[in-house]
C-alpha cells in the first residue's frame, strides 16, 4: 500500500502545491481542512481515491489526531496573515503548530514538515512573527527532528501579494505602499512545495531552512516590476510608517467594533510592524542550495498569471503588435 501524508491546510495556497507534488510521487494524500466540501477540487490531483479532503481543526486535539491516523508523514501549512474570529495568531500559529507536532510524535509519524516564515522571532513586536517563532519552538519541543521551512513572501497564481496590488491599479493613478524601501526575496510557491516534498521523502536533513528566490528587491522595485508586467503606469506612493499606523489602527478598530463583520483586509497594525523589517534569507542558515533546488525567478512566472490585469487583458500583446505594424 502507498505511503500516506496528511497535509494540514492542504487546500490553501502552499498546501495545494504540496498535495500535487506528493500525488505525483505516488503517495496517498489526506488534505486536512476545516471545510472539506470546499476542498473537493484537490481530488483530481491524483487517481481516484488518492487525494481526499478530510475534516480537521488544528484548535482541536481529536480532529487533528483523526486526520493524521496512520500517516507516515505530516505537513503543516496552516498560517494566517491577520486575525479574524477564533483564528488568532496564538491559537493557530503557536498552539496549533505545537498540537500537530505533539500528536504526530504520539502517533509515531516518521516525518514532520512545518511551514513557518522568515522573520520568525520570539522577541518581535509583531504578533505574527512572535507566534511563528513560538510555533517553531513548540514543534521542536515535541518533534526535535522536524524540518522547518521559512519562506520569504510567496508568489504564484493564487498569491495575495502581486494579485492584490495588480487589482489596486484599476482604481486610480496612484499605488500606495507601506515600507517602499523594505527588501523582499520572493519565492515561487511550487519551489516551497518542492522543499516540503523533499522533507516528506526523507531527502532533506531535519532543521531550519530559509527559502528565498534568486532576486532581492525593495517593495518599490517589486511594484515597478509588476506594473511592467501588467502594462500600466502608476505613481508608487510610499505611505510613511506613522501614517500607516494611524490608518491601520482605525481599520482595526472598525473590525473590533463590528465584531468582525467588517474585516480589515487592507492593512493591520501588526502588518505595519512587519513591514519595518527586511524579509530576506539569512545566509548563515540552510536554504535551497542545501536541498538541491534551483529557485525560479519571478520573470519566468509573473506573465503567466498577471495578464488579466492588463488594460486589454489577453489581447494586450496582439494590440501592441498591431500598433507596431502601423508604425
Amino acid at each position: 500500500m502507498a505511503n500516506l501524508v496528511t497535509i494540514f491546510g492542504g487546500s490553501g495556497f502552499v498546501g495545494r502545491y504540496v498535495a500535487q507534488r506528493m500525488a505525483k510521487e505516488g503517495w496517498r494524500v489526506r488534505v486536512a481542512v476545516r471545510r472539506p466540501n470546499e476542498a473537493l477540487f484537490v481530488r483530481p490531483y491524483g487517481v481516484v481515491g488518492q487525494v481526499e479532503p478530510v475534516l480537521a481543526n488544528i484548535r482541536d486535539d481529536a480532529s487533528v489526531a483523526a486526520a493524521m491516523q496512520g500517516a507516515d508523514a505530516v505537513v503543516n501549512c496552516v498560517g494566517i496573515l491577520s486575525e479574524r474570529g477564533k483564528n488568532r495568531f496564538e491559537a493557530v500559529q503557536a498552539e496549533g503548530a505545537g498540537r500537530i507536532a505533539r500528536l504526530a510524535a504520539a502517533q509515531g509519524v516518521a516525518r514532520l514538515i512545518h511551514i513557518s516564515a522568515i522573520g520568525a522571532d520570539a522577541e518581535s513586536d509583531s504578533d505574527y512573527a512572535r507566534t511563528k517563532a513560538e510555533g517553531e519552538a513548540a514543534v521542536l519541543e515535541h518533534f526535535p527532528r522536524a524540518t522547518i521551512l521559512r519562506p520569504s513572501i510567496i508568489f504564484g497564481p493564487e498569491d495575495e501579494f502581486f494579485n492584490r496590488f495588480a487589482a489596486m491599479t484599476r482604481f486610480g493613478p496612484f499605488l500606495p505602499v507601506v515600507g517602499a524601501g523594505t527588501r523582499f526575496q520572493p519565492v515561487y510557491v511550487d519551489d516551497v512545495a518542492h522543499a516540503a516534498a523533499k522533507g516528506v521523502l526523507g531527502q532533506a536533513a531535519p532543521g531550519v531552512y530559509e527559502l528565498g528566490g534568486p532576486d532581492v528587491e525593495s517593495f518599490r522595485d517589486l511594484m515597478q516590476k509588476m506594473l511592467g508586467v501588467i502594462r500600466r503606469r502608476r505613481v508608487i506612493m510610499n505611505v510613511p510608517f506613522w501614517a500607516a499606523r494611524i490608518m491601520a489602527a482605525g481599520l482595526d478598530l472598525v473590525q473590533t467594533l463590528t465584531l468582525g463583520l467588517i474585516h480589515n483586509g487592507m492593512i493591520t497594525r501588526d502588518q505595519v510592524r512587519q513591514l519595518r523589517r527586511d524579509n530576506v534569507v539569512n545566509p548563515d542558515l540552510r536554504g535551497f542550495a542545501d536541498l538541491g533546488i534551483e529557485p525560479v525567478a519571478m520573470e519566468a512566472v509573473l506573465d503567466d498569471y498577471l495578464w488579466p490585469y492588463r488594460p486589454s487583458g489577453q489581447y494586450s500583446e496582439i494590440k501592441e503588435s498591431a500598433r507596431n505594424l502601423r508604425a
